[in-house]
């Protein structure tokens, strides 16, 4: 059993030799619009980490509502820099900081159905405000595999060079955002990379948890969305810094997951015998999923350092220790696009 999970955080997302190297490549400062998500204040500390242990002097910036909770003075305390701004607001956007390189992580998912307005704004309208205000910048946006269409689970998953299909307004808004970000990449000469994530994974959230969770608790799992694709949270932020140095104009789009097409029926029987539970499955696998191919990531960045195996397993005795989780599903089996 896992003795200090404080510790085995710390050693799981501690900067690999490859981000080092890339770190002291880019040139300038970060900034990070949106890092009050699910993967901000992770991503900050990595880039932070990096920065310390390079002998960087590059400032790195966190900007979020900051509406709740400690997190500004966590991340403050770490030496990053933090701005309350709501992006929304112009005043507030244009008085944000020249920087360099931008991490854009702001979005809206869930909570989309009844809304959708604010969810194109959010998605489709600010992303061409930030694109104007960075126009000299470089520019990693975050997108998902939701602007992909179901395809069947034989196929290995949709690669770049497929043509986006979203389902529901949430995965148009999300094509809406790369659409516009594209289109400012060539009218401003922006170096821009359309980061698609699909789907991180942490102890605290995601698809693993989720079924960890209904493990455990003896919870049924649906099994018609019976495929997923995952990424350690810790890779998926490596390749997001490291993704910096590969922002061209016109935008380039990276597919950003694990290797695997896992079966969710698999990892539910995983989590089974690691916590000595038996998982209740209902309904049929269906003949499709969302899957993408993330080959051209694997190229630039090599595999993911973290395996799925170490994931289950850290999982497991994450929820079998009743720690901290975010609280907030991925709605990874929703079929229809609606969240």
């Amino acid at each position: 059993m896992i003795q200090d999970f404080d510790l085995l955080e710390k050693q799981m997302l501690h900067p690999s030799d490859a981000l080092l190297k890339d770190f002291s490549k880019i040139e300038g400062d970060i900034i990070l619009l949106g890092v009050g998500g699910k993967m901000g204040p992770s991503m900050a500390r990595l880039a932070k980490q990096a920065a310390s242990l390079t002998g960087s002097s590059k400032k790195i910036i966190g900007v979020s509502r900051f509406s709740d909770g400690t997190l500004r003075e966590e991340l403050e305390k770490e030496g990053i820099a933090t701005i309350a701004a709501d992006l929304l607001n112009e005043a507030e956007l244009a008085a944000l900081p020249d920087v360099k390189n931008v991490l854009y992580l702001a979005g809206n998912k869930f909570g989309t159905t009844g809304k959708e307005a604010f969810t194109w704004a959010m998605n489709a309208y600010l992303p061409g405000r930030v694109a104007e205000k960075y126009k000299h910048s470089n520019i990693v946006a975050f997108s998902t595999g939701n602007v992909y269409p179901f395809v069947p689970v034989t196929s290995g998953g949709l690669s770049e060079e497929s043509t986006p299909f979203p389902l529901g307004e949430y995965g148009q808004s999300c094509l809406g955002r790369e659409r516009i970000f594209s289109y400012f990449a060539e009218k401003n000469h922006t170096p821009t990379l359309i980061y698609r994530l699909n789907y991180a994974v942490d102890f605290r959230y995601g698809v693993l948890l989720e079924l960890a969770k209904s493990v455990y608790t003896g919870k049924e799992i649906d099994l018609r969305t019976g495929n997923v694709n995952v990424i350690w949270q810790g890779d998926a932020n490596e390749i997001a810094l490291r993704s910096l140095l590969h922002c061209t104009s016109p935008a380039k789009v990276l597919n950003v997951t694990g290797p695997e097409t896992l079966s969710v029926k698999w990892i539910a029987e995983q989590f089974g015998l690691l916590m000595n539970k038996e998982p209740l499955f209902v309904n049929e696998v269906q003949p499709s999923a969302l899957l993408s191919n993330a080959s051209e990531a694997h190229k630039l960045f090599g595999y993911p350092r973290v395996t799925i195996r170490e994931i289950l397993e850290v999982t497991a005795q994450w929820v079998m220790a009743d720690k901290e989780t975010f609280g907030k599903a991925t709605h990874f089996q929703e079929r229809n696009g609606k969240f």
